[in-house]
């Protein structure tokens, strides 16, 4: 059963009548084709409406819904399956936020990285839900490594509330860990696209978020910090968080506009979670567009660009 935000409520009621309007046709044996036409009719204008207009703060509650497709997904779904799953950082553990290994785009070896959340209470445990720990980033920069040295291109997919900030995570050097990914990931001589699939959140999106090009999908938002703890600290409370999220520009279009991101990948007209499979093929045709640009570099221009993207951030005249 499809979940529905506060915001997508007017399409689940016209979901129903036309599912209501089938059910009778078929019960009745009556010509609903005009009744069910209208509504179909009716259901796109509104969604169009309703998702050509959204605020901000709808944009972050559309990154964090339940039903949008996490990075194995992507993954699975790009490789047809073929993706070899690599474990552990060689020094700590395992970190199941952070998943990592080699996959195929239409025969062509690709290294893919990325923070997986849960699909049910158990998993998102289980994963931490999607907040890496030491071991994760410094696993991602194994892999990273082990991909410039067969050299083959690197995906990343963003997806995190933000970096586990427990105890034991800056015992192990969380922020070593994080910068240590940045300072690596600026010299790296193969290709690397950087993609946010969901939530953008502080250093522990930037842990893998370095790259030759750096996208977003239309509807997650990228932040040094989350609305509603930008709301708690500013006014003391969560009932901030909608100002918080206009105040922050956080949006796909607002980092494209200051220049923090190099593009925007647009989602099916109701969102990524109403048609995974549209959105896995238009982010693998964004992908294999991204590396042919990109392998036409020699690696030290690539190398060069690339710091100087990041160098030149926040700089005014």
């Amino acid at each position: 059963m499809s979940t529905y935000l506060d915001f997508e409520e007017p399409l689940k009621a016209l979901e129903d009548q036309i599912a209501k309007a089938k059910e009778i046709g078929t019960d009745a044996e009556l010509d609903m084709t005009d009744k069910i036409n209208a509504l179909e009719s009716k259901l796109e204008e509104k969604t169009t409406d309703i998702f050509s207009n959204l605020t901000p703060w709808q944009r972050v509650q559309l990154s964090r819904h339940p039903e949008r497709p996490y990075t194995l997904a992507y993954i699975n779904a790009i490789t047809g399956g073929d993706f070899q799953e690599y474990h552990g950082d060689r020094n700590v553990k395992d970190d199941k936020a952070m998943v990592g290994g080699f996959g195929s785009i239409d025969g062509k070896t690709v290294m893919f990285i990325g923070q997986q959340k849960g699909m049910n209470t158990k998993m998102r445990q289980y994963r931490n839900f999607g907040m890496a720990n030491p071991e994760g980033y410094r696993k991602a920069l194994r892999l990273m490594r082990l991909a410039e040295k067969f050299d083959k291109p690197i995906v990343t997919f963003i997806d995190t509330p933000g970096a586990f900030p427990g105890l034991e995570a800056e015992e192990r050097g969380q922020g070593e860990a994080i910068a240590r990914n940045i300072y690596e990931m600026m010299s790296l001589k193969v290709p690397v696209i950087c993609i946010i699939i969901g939530e953008g959140a502080s250093g522990g999106a930037l842990g893998i978020g370095v790259g030759d090009k750096v996208l977003m999908l239309e509807n997650t938002w990228y932040s040094v910090i989350s609305p509603e703890s930008c709301s708690s600290i500013l006014w003391r409370s969560w009932d901030y968080k909608e100002v918080a999220a206009e105040a922050l520009k956080l949006t796909s279009e607002d980092m494209k506009k200051l220049k923090l991101v190099d593009g925007i990948i647009k989602e099916p007209k109701a969102g990524a979670h109403r048609n995974p499979e549209e959105m896995f093929s238009i982010v693998k045709r964004e992908i294999k567009r991204n590396i042919t640009l990109l392998s036409k570099m020699e690696a030290q221009e690539r190398c060069n660009k690339r710091i100087d993207k990041f160098t030149n951030m926040g700089v005014t005249k």
